[in-house]
């Protein structure tokens, strides 16, 4: 059993909870995510463009053809630097917990981080040792993070629809008849949970296996080399359905129909 370091942040009487095996990754991937982009759009020339470059033209090309086939370019032309965010954050996020986890045992109490002499007592009962405290992961193995996504992506098409053609918006939850109300508000809010679940689900798991395998030892060598490249390739697709759906649901509340 991993602990996770919460650190309580007393905000006036307010207490804020921050996982920094959570917190620390997304400052990373925010940073990592920044840097291809600075480095990628230095030296920008027509004749001779840099592999950088040409990387992100080709991120470009590749989101303006999702954009494309969800909805009429013209109007989600300006989703395309939302979806290049969106697949280089969370690719870089599905990245980070693949080489290697930070973790440390502790067998003294760290009460600002959670670790308290119960809970050393208790696991030192079950496990023989003493707190084992995981300090770096995917930030998208953490449902708080997907569901962050989930839910800024919604508001952001929710109010899109509102700003960009309120009638339609507002007469769409009344369609096929006006009886099917309940069910449209209930179509919606399961829009961000099966988007956050969805990401959240398949990383999750995937660095439980990394975990399992690491766990076996000398044995678990081969399944683990196997899974790190198979992991890259599950990563980059969860990206891809991510922002793929994304355009979808921005596409179902701004356009005139549903087609």
């Amino acid at each position: 059993m991993h602990h996770l370091p919460v650190y309580k942040l007393d905000l006036g009487g307010f207490i804020l909870n921050i996982d920094i095996s959570v917190f620390l990754p997304i400052i990373l991937s925010c940073v990592i995510v920044f840097l291809i982009a600075k480095l990628s759009l230095r030296n920008l020339s027509v004749d001779k463009p840099s592999k950088a470059q040409n990387f992100i033209e080709w991120v470009v090309d590749f989101i303006s053809g999702i954009v494309n086939s969800t909805m009429d370019f013209k109007k989600g032309k300006a989703f395309v630097s939302l979806g290049m965010a969106l697949i280089m954050f969370i690719f870089v996020a599905n990245m980070l917990g693949l080489p290697f986890a930070i973790g440390t045992i502790h067998d003294k109490p760290m009460p600002e981080i959670g670790i308290t002499q119960e809970l050393i007592n208790t696991t030192m009962e079950s496990t023989g040792h003493g707190v084992h405290t995981v300090w770096y992961k995917s930030p998208t193995a953490d449902v708080s993070v997907t569901m962050g996504l989930a839910l800024m992506v919604i508001v952001i098409a929710h109010l899109n629809g509102i700003r960009r053609n309120p009638k339609f918006y507002f007469k769409h939850y009344f369609e096929p008849f006006p009886f099917f109300l309940p069910l449209n508000i209930l179509k919606q809010a399961s829009k961000p949970i099966t988007l956050g679940m969805r990401l959240f689900g398949n990383i999750y798991a995937g660095e439980i296996l990394i975990s399992v395998l690491i766990g076996a030892g000398a044995f678990g060598i081969p399944g683990l080399v196997v899974w790190q490249g198979f992991s890259i390739f599950v990563g980059a697709i969860q990206a891809f359905i991510f922002v793929m759906l994304t355009m979808v649901y921005v596409s179902m509340e701004i356009q005139d129909d549903h087609h």
